[in-house]
């Protein structure tokens, strides 16, 4: 076969997606999902496994997510591993970053193709990037501004494009929550899932407990039903006075996405009431920074942040060490906690803090996920010592 032969048997594929960073690198390759354009800030999650879970966390709000395992989207979706509560709410992940195309499923789970999935969600998806490459570079300068566009035709608007990215303003200072809350209460008693049983149901509970929704996720209201609650969520914006009102024998602080200083606005004042009531309180992630916030702590934004399924962290008030589920861009600056609220975990990443407890009342929070999904399980614990911390209080 001649020169001219093998340039013909192996033509250039046109590119049909785009990143577009904020300093105006360009990076090209094949879209799939969504069609259209985006933008975000992007970060990149090294979780080897469950895709899915983290592509429907209402925390990733605002961010085009860059996955360092090149195999995604081999074990297809189904609907058991979805974490949104609100299916009618903006999808959190804006974007979605790829090494490798999508292969078919091979997994007796699977009920549509990731590609099909991403196309029914809405969210833009482009493969064929060197995330090693993208990811050296959010390590160096930090997580860009972005736009993620997607045309079939391959046809883009390039000036256009760069500078909607230039001219986003970027996480800090923006208030995302009501992009995922739920917009009115209602009661959880779906327990965590068991092998060859699927969920179950809490019919016994033992605690009534109020969960405040910044973006709540599924298997954390599991896993609070599985600790014997009967779980009532309630919109983003409820006051201290309507929550108190329930009568709870705990409050939940959830997760979600955004700048906790501009949701802070509005729900720190409900957070200072509810600690002042005695309420045995329990915070993650975004719940955990505005919790610092209502004490007195100031929050920072990260330089890249941390997004993945294999942090380490340690419990000062055990020593033991375990490996959890992270994502998040904001933390509690530790230097600025207070007098009467300690710091009970670390991570042994960057030393960032990553937990908190007040000395004179029962309350705490962390900054990762203890809920495990995507795994590991390592700090399920921390459910167990919210449900001790109320059963105290009943019997005081």
């Amino acid at each position: 076969m001649t020169t001219s032969d093998n340039s013909s048997a192996w033509p250039d594929q046109k590119p049909t997606a785009l990143l577009v960073l904020a300093d105006g690198t360009v990076l090209e390759g094949f879209g799939l999902g969504a069609e259209g354009h985006a933008v975000g800030e992007v970060c990149f999650n090294t979780a080897m496994t469950g895709y899915e879970e983290i592509l429907t966390d209402p925390s990733y709000a605002g961010q085009l997510i860059t996955f360092t395992f090149p195999h995604i989207g081999n074990v297809g979706t189904n609907d058991e591993d979805i974490e949104t509560v609100n299916m009618a709410a903006t999808p959190g992940a804006r974007g979605v970053i790829l090494r490798s195309a999508i292969t078919d499923p091979s997994n007796y789970r699977a009920t549509k193709h990731l590609d099909q999935w991403l196309r029914a969600r809405g969210i833009i998806g482009l493969s064929g990037i060197d995330t090693r490459a993208l990811t050296a570079l959010i390590r160096s300068k930090g997580m860009p501004n972005a736009v993620i566009a997607h045309s079939k035709s391959g046809t883009f608007d390039l000036h256009g494009l760069k500078e909607e990215a230039r001219e986003w303003p970027g996480l800090e200072g923006m208030d995302l929550v009501p992009m995922v809350t739920s917009g009115q209460r209602f009661t959880w008693d779906e327990t965590p899932w068991a092998w060859q049983q699927g969920f179950g149901r809490q019919s016994e509970p033992e605690f009534n407990v109020v969960a405040i929704d910044y973006g709540i996720k599924r298997n954390i209201l599991r896993l609070l039903a599985g600790e014997g609650c009967k779980v009532t969520v309630v919109p983003a914006t409820t006051s201290a006075e309507d929550i108190l009102a329930m009568k709870p024998d705990g409050v939940f602080l959830s997760n979600g996405p955004g700048d906790p200083a501009a949701t802070g606005k509005y729900a720190v004042p409900v957070i200072r009431e509810v600690i002042a009531s005695g309420t045995p309180t329990f915070g993650i992630c975004l719940g955990h920074q505005m919790l610092g916030l209502a004490v007195g702590a100031k929050t920072k934004k990260m330089h890249q942040g941390h997004h993945g399924a294999n942090h380490p962290v340690k419990d000062e008030t055990t020593g033991k060490v375990e490996i959890t589920s992270m994502n998040h861009g904001f933390a509690v600056d530790q230097d600025t906690l207070p007098e009467g609220a300690t710091q009970t975990h670390i991570s042994l990443f960057d030393g960032s803090n990553c937990g908190i407890e007040l000395k004179d009342k029962p309350v705490f929070s962390v900054q990762y996920h203890p809920e495990a999904s995507p795994g590991p399980r390592d700090s399920h614990y921390l459910f167990k010592r919210f449900a001790d911390l109320m059963r105290e209080k009943k019997r005081a």
